[in-house]
């Protein structure tokens, strides 16, 4: 029976392949929509994961979000360390993470933190040790593979955070040193150069008193690295305010909240205040994603159309193949075939194409969006990639089936149904 309807597909080969590539167009478009939602929403909450707050300078929250957690967006400004302190002081707030930004390294961001934001990531070293002091910095994965920085070699930041940012605007006078390496985490650590806030400083030539304990203030916890020769690790964050010099500031501060009725009170107490504002990532990242939500509605209904325009011309070319051969496969069931080998044969073309529609356009589905991603760093930093196949993109293949059966369906049951008698005398 297989091979029957192989023969009967290969005697209308340019039908067929018409057939495949429009069918397969619908799938490519819903496989790489599917592809971009899911893989930009995951992304989204692994990286906001934790985060329940972000203070920054007065401007657009959404601007804030993308800048300060998802790294996509210049900061609206810089906040005192004056608001960290309050922060931290806060019985509402369990935690708080400053980060100071301005420069990159090949496209990549360099982020002055605390090893705090190792935690919140869920980071680990995968060679190496963290950073100590001033301009040591420990890399994420993906920037030590794009770059091939490993630990021991120095670099040298560029003033601004986009790709653009060359050895022309290059901080000559504060190289930094690798420390470290982090194993991947999916977020976006893995495209970070992480260092202490001091180290930003001193490449910008902001002054502030040393660390009085280098090392305590910049370990990780998590890998056992610390020295604790000269006693307990001090908190990181107060003495950072304590010995900072006026202008000494921070881009944003990452916060997590320490119970429910903060979520209530801080924001609100924040955003009164003339040089703070306070934007709450859960909100503007569904704001975000809703103004694309549009597009991808209507993009997926365009694909829906595309598939029924495949099926209908399936149902077509069945239709008419089933009418110019019903002689053939009428002398088929006079020679013994049952009717249900003729039906089944008719159905397995409709099968067959659907197949190759369906397996093409997840190939050009996936490859198409991964070569995106390739071309704009931009989609790559949000996650996006072709790389893996979703638990979803098998009801599209389903459905891509199911839409190649329904179209032979009628044109089967008409062979199945047909007076051998009368067609036979037809046909002759």
């Amino acid at each position: 029976m297989i091979g029957l309807a192989l023969a009967y597909l290969r005697d209308r080969a340019g039908q067929s392949l018409l057939n495949v590539l429009l069918l397969a167009l619908a799938v490519a478009s819903l496989v790489a929509l599917l592809l971009v939602s899911t893989r930009v929403e995951d992304r989204f909450a692994r990286d906001s994961a934790g985060i329940d707050l972000v203070v920054g300078a007065k401007g657009s929250p959404l601007q804030l979000i993308l800048s300060a957690i998802f790294h996509l967006d210049q900061p609206t400004g810089n906040v005192p360390l004056a608001a960290l302190a309050m922060l931290r002081a806060d019985p509402g707030v369990a935690r708080a993470i400053p980060l100071a930004l301005g420069d990159s390294f090949r496209g990549f961001r360099i982020v002055g933190t605390e090893p705090a934001f190792l935690d919140l990531h869920g980071s680990r070293l995968a060679e190496g040790r963290p950073w100590r002091a001033p301009m040591e910095a420990v890399l994420g994965a993906e920037v030590a593979r794009r770059t091939g920085a490993a630990p021991g070699q120095k670099f040298l930041g560029s003033h601004g955070l986009g790709a653009d940012s060359g050895e022309a605007m290059a901080h000559d006078h504060a190289p930094f040193t690798v420390t470290g390496i982090l194993a991947p985490t999916g977020t976006v650590a893995d495209r970070l150069i992480l260092t202490s806030v001091e180290s930003v400083w001193d490449v910008h030539g902001i002054a502030h008193p040393e660390p009085s304990a280098p090392g305590h203030a910049h370990g990780d916890a998590r890998d056992g690295a610390h020295d604790h020769a000269h006693g307990p690790v001090a908190p990181a964050s107060p003495p950072l305010a304590a010995r900072a010099a006026p202008g000494a500031d921070v881009t944003a501060i990452l916060v997590s909240f320490a119970s429910p009725a903060a979520a209530i009170r801080l924001p609100a107490a924040i955003n009164r205040q003339t040089a703070l504002q306070a934007a709450v990532p859960a909100q503007e990242t569904a704001r975000f994603l809703s103004l694309f939500a549009g597009a991808i509605a209507g993009a997926r209904v365009l694909a829906l159309l595309i598939a029924a325009a495949a099926a209908l011309s399936i149902f077509t070319v069945l239709l008419a193949a089933a009418r110019t051969r019903a002689g053939d496969l009428a002398l088929l069931r006079v020679m013994g075939a049952r009717p249900s080998t003729v039906f089944g044969t008719v159905l397995l073309e409709g099968l067959l194409v659907a197949a190759a529609g369906a397996l093409l356009g997840l190939l050009i589905g996936h490859l198409a969006v991964e070569l995106a991603a390739r071309a704009f760093p931009a989609l790559a930093g949000i996650g996006v990639t072709g790389l893996g196949v979703l638990p979803a993109e098998l009801a599209i293949l389903a459905g891509a089936l199911g839409l190649g059966a329904l179209a032979a369906l009628l044109p089967a049951a008409a062979v199945f149904r047909a007076d051998l008698a009368a067609t036979l005398a037809r046909a002759h």
